[in-house]
């Protein structure tokens, strides 16, 4: 497994390596073990699975508050997203920045979302589904986000906020000066 920090150097790419033959192919997406021989010695206790059908559809930021806060695992089992993590950690000399990178089923790639970022993405196929992997149980009382256009963030979302989808939750979250952050 290739394991590859990014420009806030807490998030990380993850490439695994497929074996392919006439049938298809084999991957081993999490190993325990693997995972800790490359420092990545986190949990996992929850799995997700979201579809989105629609092209330009955006989930996030979302994060969980603590005692509930979440480490993520993310990978995209068909289509292709924009994945993007910002550092909500007030302490932090990125606080408020962000990092991004496409996601896909061809590249077969992850990306590790650590607690204190808020987690966003923006699918770029239609039919597109995102698998991943949690630290921690959902909460809905700790269940939190940060507006997705936020322009103090400035993130440089692949799709005009006019054709955005979004959740009517999503559209009303705060922007990150009156969210609740680390």
């Amino acid at each position: 497994m290739e394991v590859r920090p990014l420009a806030i150097p807490e998030v990380l790419l993850l490439q695994s390596p497929r074996y392919k033959d006439a049938r298809g192919f084999f991957s081993e997406t999490y190993n325990k073990k693997v995972f800790a021989e490359a420092g990545i010695t986190l949990d996992f206790v929850q799995d997700n699975h979201s579809l989105s059908v629609n092209t330009g559809t955006i989930r996030g930021l979302h994060f969980q508050s603590p005692p509930y806060a979440q480490d993520k695992l993310v990978r995209v089992v068909k289509g292709r997203i924009f994945d993007v993590a910002v550092d909500i950690r007030r302490a932090s000399p990125t606080f408020g920045q962000y990092v991004a990178a496409e996601i896909s089923a061809g590249q077969w790639n992850q990306i590790l979302i650590p607690i204190g970022f808020a987690h966003g993405l923006c699918t770029l196929e239609p039919d597109t589904e995102v698998v991943y992997k949690v630290t921690n149980y959902y909460s809905a009382k700790h269940d939190l986000g940060i507006r997705w256009n936020d322009p103090q963030i400035g993130i440089d979302w692949p799709v005009d906020e006019r054709h955005a989808q979004l959740s009517d939750k999503d559209k009303t979250l705060p922007f990150l000066t009156d969210a609740e952050v680390f």
